[in-house]
């Protein structure tokens, strides 16, 4: 605690920096964001759009930023973008930003920051071009936690000859995240030709009845094969999830058993 407080009053740490050193979190006026997030529980801490002002979502980037060298918002709208753009600017103008409009996710770091890097694949998996959005955000977590990032989009079962042209890829990465909407069925199709984790992710895509992913969830939950579910558009999640069982695999020495 001592070398905190010197620090702090050297000028050395910010008050943000200096309280999540020593509370785990840090306050402004987006709420508390979790710093300690990715050493506790292996997850990084990323920032929800979803509720909050422009104004908020900034100030919590550019906290995260200032207390753990990067930024993970998820679900942001443009007007959400064009303020953390500003405020980063200008506070922390040697950040790096990547922004995916499809996902909507940014990730902003700093100079100095090194994202980890695990040996091991997590493949990520899309029904159609319209489960792309939370399939995005899967993506995006699982790389920001250090796995190596195979995408495969576009082999729904409607025309399941796209599935079976990728068999022998998706056997060879560590984990899968399969997203579909509509009735759900690729991720229990999939399950049923690999030897991988997977991780079924139900879209919020279809209509009439059972839509909005509710028949999808059900699907999945049904599957006669052998996979885990996450919520319907729970990308974070799934991606989390993936994240953490390529850590296991990596510090096995990057082999499945």
């Amino acid at each position: 605690m001592r070398d905190v407080l010197e620090a702090l009053a050297a000028g050395e740490l910010s008050v943000e920096a200096a309280q999540a050193e020593l509370q785990g979190y840090a306050r402004n006026a987006g709420g508390r964001f979790d710093a300690a997030r990715q050493t506790r529980a292996g997850v990084p801490e990323a920032i929800l759009g979803d509720g909050k002002t422009p104004a908020e979502v900034a100030s919590l980037a550019a906290t995260a930023l200032e207390t753990t060298g990067r930024a993970i918002a998820t679900r942001l709208t443009q007007a959400q973008t064009t303020a953390v753009r500003l405020r980063l600017a200008d506070e922390h103008p040697d950040a790096t930003l990547r922004w995916d409009e499809r996902s909507a996710v940014l990730v902003a770091t700093a100079p100095d920051f090194e994202r980890p890097r695990l040996e091991a694949t997590v493949g990520v998996v899309t029904a159609g071009t319209s489960d792309a959005v939370p399939a995005g955000e899967a993506a995006a977590i699982a790389g920001e936690m250090g796995a190596r990032v195979y995408r495969v989009d576009d082999v729904g079962v409607a025309s399941i000859a796209r599935l079976l042209d990728k068999l022998d890829a998706l056997r060879a990465v560590d984990v899968l995240i399969v997203a579909a909407g509509r009735e759900g069925a690729l991720p229990t199709v999939t399950a049923g030709l690999v030897d991988v984790p997977l991780i079924g992710l139900p879209v919020s895509t279809g209509y009439g009845h059972g839509g909005d992913g509710e028949a999808a969830l059900s699907g999945m939950l049904q599957s006669c094969t052998a996979l885990s579910v996450v919520n319907v558009d729970a990308g974070f999640t799934a991606g989390a999830q993936a994240g953490l069982i390529a850590r296991r695999i990596d510090a096995a020495g990057g082999k499945r058993a």
